[in-house]
């Protein structure tokens, strides 16, 4: 029947999966949130859209499925860039609607009034679009939705005119039948296997993109060793005698990677967030696969590429390997040897974290969701924390935004509930995104909260040293956490050791509310 289109929408995300709304409604949107309960969809209330925004990336990471937040004209809108951003930089897809005004360009002093909102939103999403028509609006969902199965998913921004939204409108059409995959096929690594055939010491590097439970299996058939970059951790498990870890950026491994006669990497950019250097190192053939036409063309220059999807390209390569003898130049031993070194350099750049790090893990279950900040302990944990599952760590890698893990963290514990989920916060990033523990606390989320409190911008502080600046503006007065905490209704604690830390962590799984964790560099003694 005929709705609103504001609630028709809603009705058409239903029905393509949406089961969660981030958001906050305003009197330009509320026509949108007309149809969510209507539609049988969940709202969380986000007390910033910054939040919401944050909140959806965290949904998406940890449910495989699109993030949705809906927000308002102008400001509401500009308040999600910075997650928009993030989601695009980190291949996360989001999906944002908000309203615009009806006429922006002849009338000016209008409540929420921006320039061009449309194309503001458009720097930092793969693309931005106005709906001037329900069905333009449609087609622009089916299209979003097509592209995050299809190809890279990145963040999309939809935007539709008040009245617009206001106006009856007739359903959306059903969903249309998604296109197939173009699957990677056996014959289509034949390339591949030649070259791995008479490879001694073939490496490969796993990035977010690989998206496969079979890498264990093939490194292991291969022979091969591995490397990770930060989102593509637990893609080998633990305990794989060949896996170098996540240490990439440590400047030695360059010399490592220079040392194999082949190269194959797989669903990376191998960007400077990846590497931190300019070269990756490689003095062998280099390997691109990616969906990306702009990773497989960039400067690394690889000497084959292939345009697949991690998954089809595992697949097929697994049903290929039969024909490979297994590699014999890697030995445990050099691998071991490496990774204990590259521990070693981490521990001594940021002391007395490494040992934080290994009893915060050894007291969290395994497949633990961690939803991390820019902050020094997640740096440190970054490159070592072994994971046992990939896509179990999620980090602000490419844009690199300060104040993404308690929104985030707020989002995945929402997609799985009943399943373990951890924040890791620094105290100034904490305090971008302070007011979403108000909503964790309404949903009663049992999510530990561990706030990594040096009292400063440690980071910043030691880089300006390093370059020989005045430290200016590096430290700035921190709250009571833990007052602040029970203020919004939620738990604290403050370990004064270790083994404090691990009973506070244990004790927050099992809780009826999220609790926050205070954690300073005076705990490990």
């Amino acid at each position: 029947m005929k709705r609103p289109l504001g609630a028709q929408i809603s009705h058409a995300l239903k029905e393509r999966g949406v089961d969660v709304i981030f958001g906050i409604p305003g009197v330009h949107n509320q026509e949108m949130y007309r149809g969510i309960e209507e539609a049988g969809i969940t709202h969380v209330l986000a007390r910033n859209e910054q939040g919401a925004g944050f909140m959806a990336d965290g949904y998406a990471r940890a449910s495989g499925k699109p993030g949705v937040a809906y927000v308002i004209t102008g400001p509401g809108l500009c308040n999600i860039m910075t997650p928009m951003g993030q989601a695009y930089s980190d291949s996360v897809p989001m999906l944002v609607f908000s309203s615009c005004l009806d006429e922006a360009q002849a009338q000016r002093g209008q409540l929420h009034q921006m320039k061009d909102q449309r194309a503001a939103a458009d720097c930092v999403a793969d693309w931005s679009c106005q709906a001037n028509t329900a069905q333009a609006a449609y087609g622009l969902i089916e299209r979003a939705f097509e592209e995050f199965e299809l190809s890279r998913p990145r963040t999309k921004h939809i935007q539709v005119p008040i009245a617009q939204l206001e106006a009856e409108a007739d359903p959306a059409p059903f969903p249309n039948q998604p296109a197939l995959h173009n699957k990677c096929l056996p014959p289509d690594v034949a390339p591949i296997m030649s070259l791995l055939n008479i490879a001694k010491r073939p490496l490969f590097i796993l990035g977010g993109g690989a998206r496969s439970n079979l890498w264990r299996q093939i490194l292991t058939q291969l022979g091969a060793a591995c490397f990770t970059t930060y989102a593509g951790r637990g893609m080998a498990g633990v305990g794989y005698a060949l896996d170098f870890g996540a240490m990439l950026p440590r400047p030695s491994s360059s010399e490592m990677i220079a040392s194999a006669d082949l190269v194959i990497a797989v669903g990376t950019e191998l960007a400077e967030v990846d590497l931190w250097r300019t070269d990756l190192g490689h003095s062998a053939n280099l390997i691109r696969v990616d969906l990306d036409p702009e990773v497989l063309s960039d400067r690394h220059r690889a000497a084959v590429k292939l345009q697949a999807d991690g998954e089809s390209f595992a697949r097929a390569l697994l049903a290929a390997a039969d024909q490979v003898q297994p590699a014999t130049g890697w030995s445990p031993e050099e691998v071991a040897q490496a990774r204990a070194r590259w521990r070693a350099e981490v521990d001594a750049e940021r002391p007395g974290i490494v040992p934080v790090i290994d009893a915060l893990r050894a007291a969290m279950p395994v497949d633990t969701m961690i939803y991390s900040d820019m902050t020094q302990f997640a740096y440190v944990a970054k490159e070592i924390w072994d994971m046992a599952h990939p896509y179990h760590w999620h980090h602000p890698t490419g844009f690199g935004t300060l104040g993404y893990a308690m929104p985030a963290g707020v989002g995945g514990a929402v997609a799985r509930r009943g399943k373990p989920t951890a924040v890791i916060v620094g105290d100034s990033g904490f305090q971008y995104t302070l007011p979403e523990l108000g909503t964790a606390v309404e949903l009663r989320l049992p999510l530990p909260i561990i706030l990594w409190d040096n009292g400063k911008l440690k980071e910043i502080e030691d880089s300006m040293v390093r370059s020989q600046i005045a430290p200016n503006a590096v430290v700035a007065r921190n709250p009571d956490f833990g007052k602040l905490a029970e203020a919004y209704g939620a738990r604290s604690a403050a370990p004064e050791n270790l083994d404090e830390l691990q009973t506070a962590v244990r004790d927050a799984f099992d809780a009826p509310a999220p609790t926050l964790i205070r954690v300073t560099p005076d705990i490990s003694g």
